[in-house]
């Protein structure tokens, strides 16, 4: 006799959980749990790591986040502005700097500013930090544009209609009508772009850079090589995530929020087409 579907689905998901145990519980079995406690777990180590874990790596890694982000953001902007334009030069060349640096990897990108620039231009000395923040920005911004485009024409036209009914020109409109509610939209996948670009600061290390310059991976890669032990790497690990995991919860509880408005929005638009029709 055939099994009902949800009898069969019940059946199926028994067979999953019994297939984890026995997975989990072989590799329980299995471990050399000494052995993964002296490589990952060694309390000497990982007390010797602090506070410059926190006070410098911890903190460069979020100085470096927030230049490239910052920048990113501003550049993201005006190439977004520039692919809506109606001039076609400027959204061809936006469109090349997009998929330019989109398919590019963030290592070359930081390398070509970093080290390419002082070698290309001789005389140049670009500061560590400025140049961090123009190669990190580079390639938040190509990623950016495309979202906050994605917002700017998801913003209903009945807004800009309503503002250049009461006598605002369009680049008005755009700036203090469209671009506000644009974000309000964004804000989801932006935080997911600081998410990345906080791991993409990572790359950083490659650059060289002072003891008191150390981000996260760098710092762990230093003291693994000084300890021989992976438990530099678990904690910096551990680091990334104090800033991800906030960065994630946020991006969803922004998500809840900005559906929401979404909502409101269109409810505001419709009100307002219904107004202007009136005074018609």
């Amino acid at each position: 006799m055939a099994m009902s579907k949800r009898k069969r689905t019940r059946v199926i998901r028994v067979v999953q959980y019994a297939v984890l145990v026995v997975v989990v519980a072989g590799f329980a079995a299995t471990a050399d749990w000494g052995r993964l406690a002296d490589a990952f777990f060694d309390l000497d180590v990982a007390s010797g790591m602090f506070p410059d874990v926190i006070t410098v790596a911890l903190v460069n890694t979020l100085i470096y986040t927030g230049l490239g982000f910052g920048f990113g953001l501003v550049v993201g902007l005006v190439l977004a502005l520039m692919r809506l334009s109606g001039v076609p030069a400027y959204r061809w060349l936006a469109g090349i700097y997009i998929e330019f640096f989109r398919g590019l990897p963030a290592l070359l990108v930081i390398l070509a500013i970093g080290s390419g620039i002082p070698l290309a231009f001789p005389g140049t000395n670009l500061d560590r930090y400025v140049s961090i923040m123009i190669a990190l920005g580079i390639v938040a911004s190509a990623y950016m544009a495309e979202t906050i485009r994605a917002g700017i024409q998801a913003v209903p036209k009945g807004q800009v209609e309503a503002a250049r009914s009461l006598g605002m020109s369009s680049g008005r409109a755009m700036l203090w009508i469209v671009v506000p509610q644009a974000f309000k939209i964004i804000l989801p996948p932006l935080t997911n772009e600081l998410i990345l670009l906080t791991k993409d600061s990572s790359l950083v290390l490659f650059l060289g850079s002072s003891q008191l310059q150390y981000e996260l991976t760098q710092f762990g890669r230093t003291e693994l090589n000084q300890s021989r032990s992976l438990t530099p790497v678990l904690v910096a690990g551990m680091c990334y995530l104090i800033i991800t995991i906030p960065l994630s919860y946020l991006s969803r509880y922004l998500e809840r929020r900005t559906g929401g408005t979404r909502i409101r929005s269109a409810e505001a638009t419709e009100i307002v087409d219904t107004e202007l029709e009136a005074t018609k």
